[in-house]
């Protein structure tokens, strides 16, 4: 059995924090009984409020759980520095309103060690996706962006923005070294594209995702401008 590690990037995130950490940590103790195999890792992004010190209690109180303390903000450097500092087997992430159904994860980590992928992404474009509560215009956001995507990069990935990834820790470091660098929401995407270039075997999920519009922190405007930016950036470093 791999070991892996499941990251949550959060900035200010006291009211869901605890509740939302124990639920994945019950769920993932369910099925993962040897508890040495796995962890959570809260990656703080510099929150102002409670969140680190709640993480800091639930670090304390469960012993799967721990808490990285990132040096500013963006999801990709939270990313980048908790699996720069991993162990284990297996790397990825999640979002903290776990909007992503949480059985997922099962499939994801059976493709990684069962089937040989070196990368799983959860899309929710996939014919067999099921999305649930998203506000119109996020929808559209979504669409045309990563029809961007592969009208200005040509990848073939049919997601890349959803917030559920895992890949082999093995293949981190390349995937850093050629592109993957991105200290915001984009390095995800990155990682996927990268992964393409290199050939690299890709499992496609389709997944049940329900959108939590009260705790997003996404503008889609000024989001989609740093993206552009950020796909002129890295089509420069396509092999």
């Amino acid at each position: 059995m791999k070991s892996f590690d499941i990251t949550i990037p959060v900035l200010n995130e006291e009211d869901t924090l605890e509740q939302n950490v124990k639920t994945l940590h019950a769920f993932i103790r369910q099925h993962f009984p040897a508890h040495k195999q796995w962890r959570i890792v809260i990656a703080d992004n510099g929150s102002t409020d409670r969140t680190r010190e709640i993480a800091g209690a639930l670090s304390e109180e469960i012993p799967e759980v721990q808490l990285v303390s990132v040096p500013s903000r963006g999801v990709g450097l939270a990313l980048k520095t908790s699996w720069g500092q991993s162990d284990a087997d297996l790397v990825g992430y999640m979002d903290l309103d776990l909007a992503t159904d949480l059985t997922h994860f099962l499939e994801a980590y059976q493709a990684l060690e069962e089937q040989d992928y070196d990368v799983v992404y959860g899309s929710r474009l996939h014919a067999r996706s099921k999305v649930i509560n998203r506000p119109f215009k996020r929808e559209v956001a979504s669409r045309v962006f990563n029809w961007l995507l592969k009208a200005y990069l040509g990848v073939r990935f049919s997601d890349g923005m959803c917030g559920f990834k895992f890949l082999k820790r093995s293949v981190y470091p390349e995937l850093n070294r050629l592109g993957a660098q991105n200290d915001g929401w984009f390095f995800s995407t990155e990682l996927l594209t990268v992964a393409e270039w290199k050939k690299l075997k890709i499992y496609e999920l389709p997944v049940t995702w329900t959108d939590d519009t009260s705790s997003s922190k996404v503008k889609i405007l000024p989001l989609a401008k740093k993206y552009i930016r950020s796909m002129i950036e890295l089509k420069k470093k396509k092999p």
